[in-house]
């Protein structure tokens, strides 16, 4: 019975992660676009101001806005990456204890039990 609990448990982990992962998508698909528009709108006003299209990227980049919008990315990226590796955790677990399980009942509720023959 503290197998199946477990199960239960991990099922609600796993349904919970995968919520988190689908608003951790959508925080870090916002703080892509966030940073995208930041760079184009920082290029633009470069250019109009005759800055050599050579350095001007780098110089966008390096702005404090744009490179604030750029770390705000990078955590949105690494918060959804490891809610993705959370989910992958839980259910690399319910498969084992899925086999767990299985192997108990399949050995009449004794996994050391051994067929006689």
């Amino acid at each position: 019975m503290e197998e199946y609990k477990k199960l239960e448990e991990l099922n609600n982990l796993l349904t919970s992660a995968l919520g988190e992962y689908k608003k951790r998508g959508y925080e870090y698909a916002t703080a892509y676009k966030n940073y995208r528009v930041a760079v184009a709108t920082k290029l633009l006003e470069l250019r109009a101001n005759d800055m050599p299209v050579t350095i001007a990227y780098d110089i966008a980049r390096g702005d404090e806005k744009v490179a604030e919008l750029k770390r705000q990315e990078i955590i949105a990226e690494s918060l959804y990456k490891s809610c993705q590796e959370a989910i992958n955790t839980y259910k690399l677990q319910i498969k084992i204890l899925q086999a767990q399980i299985g192997t108990e009942y399949n050995n009449g509720g004794n996994i050391w039990k051994k067929d006689i023959v």
